[in-house]
């Protein structure tokens, strides 16, 4: 196997269009939370969500990366701090969920390219497939053209976004006066699905350090990365839904017809265009930096003998995972027929599993090993490191109770989503049997 520092790496302005993409790509995929929250309570859920669900994550995987900025990041921050056994599940879980999470995305492909071409939903599966392919070329091929492919994709992306917004604004003379926030008429399961709605375009804070060894000066280029990111994904996404309220749409042909839709209200045919070419480009962008973060994965584990010794396999002339790519790319090619709202439950529901074990990893390495090197510490001791965390646990179990007592809308995905999460522990099981070298922790 090739040494990490063979390839070439990344640095900060192509960090922060790659970590765009994996964790948003754009507000497409927000259109339901005006559909779920309401015009009182669309804001309120996403301003405050992303305080206590995303900002814990972030400052957890800030520390945890600069103890260990290494190739297969949370999966190897999580062996190290809890053992061998629950480093698996992390791994296990992530390859689970991002199967799940990208099988979407050539979906709204199709569905955004049925704006010029009404006919193509016809012709799904095997537009489908092509994007999945495609992107397996692009990430064999490297990290680099994956860094640059995202930040030509951004611009498309965040181009017509900027016209949506100065037009509604000028529009409007530039003035905005939001609803009063409030949750009035706000049933428990709608809220819990307008929670899982902003959730799922806020997460994967962590994916994007699984190829940590491949970017220049990880320590520093994640802090500044991640950060500009952050305020990138807020800013848009504010934007977009104080220009979805203020245009008048009605928030089913908003939830139905998305960002397309939009722009035919606010300006015409022309910015529905851009727009609906913005959404096509923020799909290719997601599903390109999400396989990269996660074909790093298996490749790591595959090193440690938890997976079969092929996956670790390298190009001989890219450098590149591409047994581990190759078979992503089959799964998710079976996986394109599911639901957009089934995906995001059972996505947030094994993604928030596997985001619990790297908050214990947090706290379990702030207690035995205290005086490891942090280049970014979050300033809190122990108890106030527990106090945080409670936030986006709670966030969770909040969503999860709403998407359980709805009828049969998310009850179901949420329930498979619980199945998928116990397969990690006979998963596991089939691993000790077949290799005796690895010991079970106690």
């Amino acid at each position: 196997m090739h040494p990490p520092a063979t390839r070439k790496q990344i640095r900060p302005l192509q960090l922060v269009a790659i970590i765009f993409f994996t964790v948003s790509g754009g507000p497409y995929g927000l259109e339901p939370l005006l559909t779920y929250a309401g015009q009182h309570g669309a804001m309120l859920v996403l301003l405050i969500t992303p305080l206590l669900w995303d900002v814990p994550a972030i400052l957890t995987v800030l520390e945890l990366n600069s103890m260990r900025p290494v190739t297969g990041g949370y999966y190897q921050w999580v062996k190290h701090g809890l053992g061998k056994r629950l480093g698996f599940y992390e791994g296990w879980w992530t390859w689970l969920y991002t199967f799940v999470d990208l099988a979407i995305y050539p979906v709204l492909f199709v569905e955004y390219a049925s704006f010029f071409f009404p006919g193509l939903q016809g012709y799904k599966i095997p537009v489908c497939l092509v994007i999945i392919w495609a992107s397996a070329a692009l990430n064999i091929l490297g990290i680099m053209q994956v860094g640059r492919a995202s930040m030509l994709l951004s611009i498309v992306v965040l181009v017509p976004l900027l016209i949506l917004f100065v037009v509604a604004a000028w529009h409007h003379q530039g003035s905005f006066s939001l609803p009063s926030p409030g949750l009035h008429g706000v049933s428990f399961p709608s809220l819990g699905m307008a929670l899982y709605t902003v959730m799922w375009n806020c997460l994967g804070w962590d994916n994007v350090t699984t190829y940590a060894q491949e970017v220049e000066k990880p320590v520093r280029s994640y802090l500044i990365s991640v950060s500009v990111a952050f305020l990138l994904v807020m800013v848009v996404y504010a934007l977009a839904i104080i220009t979805a309220q203020h245009s008048g749409i009605n928030a089913d042909t908003f939830n139905n017809e998305g960002f397309p839709a939009l722009g035919l209200r606010v300006a015409g045919y022309w910015l529905g265009a851009m727009l609906a070419a913005g959404g096509m480009a923020s799909t290719l962008g997601i599903y390109a930096a999400v396989l990269l973060s996660v074909s790093r994965v298996p490749q790591v584990m595959a090193d440690d003998k938890l997976l079969p010794s092929g996956l670790n396999r390298l190009h001989p002339r890219f450098n590149t995972p591409y047994v581990s790519i190759l078979i992503c790319s089959i799964v998710v090619s079976l996986m394109v027929l599911w639901s957009f709202a089934e995906l995001l439950i059972i996505d947030v529901t094994v993604y928030g599993a596997g985001l619990s074990l790297e908050y214990a990893t947090l706290i379990k390495l702030r207690l035995k090993e205290p005086d490891t090197l942090r280049p970014f510490k979050i300033p809190l001791n122990v108890a106030g490191l527990c106090l945080l965390l409670l936030l986006p646990l709670t966030v969770y179990a909040v969503a999860l109770a709403g998407a359980m007592i709805s009828e049969g809308q998310g009850i179901k995905p949420a329930l498979f989503a619980i199945c998928a999460l116990a397969t990690a522990e006979l998963a596991w099981r089939l691993v000790v049997w077949r290799k005796t070298h690895i010991t079970v922790p106690d």
